[in-house]
């Protein structure tokens, strides 16, 4: 499933992209942008297997076109198609939630087949296909291993296969670390849940609360903030940054199961990777100091709930 830092980086979109909005927010505009982070994510993760899949299925559009030559070689004839019967790929498009996925989305109308046959004959070549082709059992560790190898080895090193994904899905930069993670998970222990519930319903519940409270307690939030921009160029401070700063002081006093190291940590991480060079300094000093100001105030108060998977 998604991790907390995605969940907070689409929460951290929409709030930016909020922010970008020259007119009034109308009733349920923020929330309706969430949820389309969220589809996007989903989406993405559907296209890939998607893709994936279709190398496997290829294998009997080669075969077929191999053996319909006009004087096909007895190579020609013996092309192995035990890919295309792969168990866990059959399990994958016989799930009702992604084969609703595939059509709905029209991913197929967008599937590249220069691009998969490409990919196909590359993986065909390599000694770990070779291997998988010529073994005559069905051994559930090689049949995840075999579509695992296509992904990691074959797509992600690709550049092509970026460019095409870049150029159909706008969130791959922001969703690639968690695709990786989510992809080769699956892959190692399927469970078709994930197509189901890829943002369970308490992470759902986690960004619309954080994304409402940030909009809620954003004059509150900003009153802790603008006393502590003694130190800082306040017009040279990034628009993102405060909104990390924002959504780590909402952490701190309305989400009482996420502890404060926790969300420190993560915003600084954030900041890192979204904001500019001086921002992971810049929102790990002032979290800090809001923290400890918070503290001796007894104004944050943290509660452990061991079934919380937030």
């Amino acid at each position: 499933m998604v991790s907390r830092r995605n969940i907070r980086v689409k929460v951290m979109q929409t709030l930016y992209t909020l922010d970008s909005i020259n007119n009034e927010i109308k009733p349920g505009e923020a929330e309706l942008i969430l949820t389309q982070k969220i589809k996007q994510t989903q989406d993405l993760f559907y296209y890939i297997i998607h893709f994936i899949v279709s190398v496997t299925q290829y294998a009997e559009v080669d075969a077929l076109q191999k053996a319909s030559k006009h004087l096909p070689t007895e190579k020609d004839l013996n092309i192995s198609t035990k890919i295309a019967g792969n168990e866990l790929v059959w399990k994958i498009v016989e799930n009702k939630f992604f084969e609703s996925a595939v059509k709905s989305s029209k991913f197929s109308d967008i599937l590249p087949n220069d691009l998969l046959k490409k990919t196909y004959n590359n993986l065909v070549e390599t000694s770990t296909y070779k291997e998988y082709a010529e073994e005559a059992s069905r051994d559930k560790k090689s049949e995840r291993k075999i579509l695992d190898y296509i992904f990691n080895q074959l797509l992600l090193p690709n550049e092509d296969f970026i460019q095409h994904v870049e150029e159909h899905f706008i969130n791959w930069d922001d969703d690639a670390e968690v695709m990786q993670t989510l992809i080769s998970s699956y892959f190692a222990k399927p469970n078709d849940a994930i197509f189901k519930d890829m943002f369970t319903a308490e992470k759902i519940v986690f960004a619309k609360e954080l994304l409402r409270t940030v909009q809620e307690k954003q004059t509150y939030t900003l009153q802790l903030i603008k006393p502590k921009l003694k130190n800082w160029d306040a017009e040279r401070i990034a628009a993102l940054d405060l909104i990390l700063l924002q959504m780590g002081i909402c952490e701190f006093l309305y989400f009482e199961t996420i502890p404060t190291k926790v969300t420190i940590n993560e915003y600084i991480d954030l900041a890192k990777a979204y904001s500019t060079p001086q921002s992971g300094q810049f929102v790990n000093g002032l979290l800090d100091n809001i923290h400890k100001e918070l503290m001796n105030e007894n104004k944050i108060i943290k509660t452990t709930y061991k079934n919380s998977t937030i």
